[in-house]
């Protein structure tokens, strides 16, 4: 393992990839993480595990999909066999350290206060800990939008700032340590606290004009129309159109660009050498197929996420080829000169980072379980599995109708061409991805429904699914799993499904 290398994962809630200036999107004033984009590489088609805060940041910190990590919505805690990150550095002697949003421990939104295991216990730093240090009255304000009007609201007040303020200590204190540090910031998550000018920054702003604003959704899953409510029935005029909401979402997400940028400057003086990545969790709808929030869709709009990833080399490149959340664990693993533990999904992509011409996988998988476990609202129970290639996207509502894009012709996803027969081989492709995908991730919810869909004819039900059996690899230091039918010590992790028959 090499020593004194530096770590930097950066990231904030729900950030769309066209809220950074540098991807293309010249209105949105983020001059730091643009800065950073010129230093690094940024990746075009990176995807989140699963567009809803705590699942997509468990792929990211465990290197597992939430259906194996245990964490299929939010307040839901990771499963007890799993591993996080700090846990896997910091046994290796990797001091790791994590200021800010966690959402992974089962608490509330705010999490429980406690380090869990692998992070430092003094670095840490989540929402339950910023509420400590707020009087009852405070609390209350710091959970509303208007609190961003009052005249005495100072940056010093916000999450954010002191997020950073931690930030710099820790990187100022530890600079000649080996580190991995994570500063994971809410904003510009509602509520949007910032103060003057960033409260103010984008009134009168709207989106350009696109086709999926005018997606009138009759092609679409039921539950996108029961999602978009009131919108189904208005123009788009009327949907993409300024708002004090958006102008002051938007401006919080300029407010954390510039605290990130304070972070960004002390890298740069203390360790200039440190890996540096930038991501978000997911993204935001914000009228796009006149919908809001995030739900159970892979639209680009909240699944297709911002990643940029500094280590030295290829500054400014742009890699166009799939990336997946699932990967940044494994990565930052290998960054570290750390094996990659068996029972990870994801893989490195640091040779991409070095040579972004690079393919290193073919497809990115999302899915969806439910919103969050305390809410009966937000669509409920809605099982989803999608798959996006660079031209193609599949996505599967086990309970609903499913979606096919062609995202060469139709960049906008709004023309569902599930059942068009132009696409069959291409689409029954895709199928055969998720469906290859659920079985070596050993997904607890596949079965016979997620191949027998109404347009894949060639496919039949069946009792046996795949006829196999397929038990959770293992590392070196656990006990092996014994084999079911024999009792011994398993020597065959994934193999054909036999039953010893008992015979009367």
């Amino acid at each position: 393992m090499s020593k004194n290398k530096k770590c930097v994962l950066i990231m904030t809630d729900t950030t769309r990839r066209d809220m950074l200036g540098c991807y293309g999107n010249e209105a949105m004033k983020t001059p730091n993480l643009d800065k950073l984009s010129k230093e690094g590489v940024r990746f075009d088609n990176a995807y989140s595990c699963q567009p809803v805060c705590g699942p997509a940041r468990s792929a990211i910190f465990t290197g597992l999909m939430p259906h194996s990590n245990g964490v299929v919505s939010n307040c839901v805690p990771l499963g007890c066999d799993v591993k996080n990150l700090g846990q896997m550095l910091s046994d290796h002697d990797v001091h790791s350290a994590y200021i800010g949003k966690w959402h992974l421990d089962g608490y509330d939104y705010f999490g429980s206060g406690v380090a869990p295991k692998g992070w430092d216990r003094d670095a840490w730093y989540d929402m339950k800990c910023y509420l400590g240090e707020l009087t009852p009255e405070e609390r209350i304000k710091s959970r509303q939008p208007k609190t961003a009007f009052e005249p005495g609201l100072t940056e010093d007040f916000t999450y954010a700032h002191r997020c950073t303020k931690r930030a710099l200590d820790f990187l100022d204190k530890h600079s000649d340590e080996e580190f991995m540090l994570v500063v994971s910031y809410d904003e510009p998550h509602g509520p949007c606290l910032c103060p003057a000018p960033w409260n103010t920054m984008y009134r009168g702003f709207k989106w350009p004009d696109n086709p999926n604003f005018s997606d009138d959704l009759s092609k679409k899953p039921m539950m996108q129309r029961l999602w978009s409510k009131d919108d189904i029935n208005k123009s788009a005029d009327e949907i993409n159109r300024p708002s004090d909401m958006l102008a002051l979402f938007l401006g919080c997400n300029s407010f954390v660009d510039y605290e990130i940028g304070k972070v960004l400057d002390k890298i740069e003086k203390v360790c200039p050498d440190a890996m540096v990545i930038f991501t978000s969790d997911h993204g935001d709808m914000l009228g796009n197929h006149r919908l809001q929030m995030k739900n159970a869709a892979c639209y680009k709009e909240i699944a297709n996420i911002p990643l940029i990833i500094k280590n030295g080399n290829n500054a400014g490149a742009v890699c166009k080829h799939m990336a997946s959340h699932i990967d940044l664990a494994p990565t930052i693993l290998d960054y570290f000169g750390i094996e990659k533990p068996a029972v990870l999904e994801g893989n490195s992509i640091l040779k991409q980072v070095d040579n972004p011409d690079l393919v290193m996988r073919e497809a990115a998988f999302t899915e969806w379980t439910r919103y969050e476990q305390d809410h009966d609202g937000f669509g409920g129970f809605q099982m989803m599995r999608a798959v996006t290639t660079e031209n193609f996207k599949l996505v599967i509502h086990l309970c609903d109708s499913d979606e096919f894009y062609d995202l060469r012709n139709d960049p906008y996803e709004v023309n569902n061409l599930i059942d068009d027969p132009k696409y069959e081989k291409e689409r029954n492709h895709l199928h055969d991805l998720i469906i290859d995908h659920m079985n070596q991730t050993r997904d607890v919810y596949r079965g016979y429904q997620w191949a027998c869909r109404p347009w894949r004819k060639d496919k039949e039900p069946s009792w046996e699914n795949e006829g196999y059996t397929r038990q959770r690899n293992n590392e070196p230091l656990e006990p092996r799993p014994l084999d079911y039918d024999t009792g011994l010590e398993i020597s065959e992790y994934q193999r054909p499904k036999t039953t010893n028959d008992v015979k009367n």
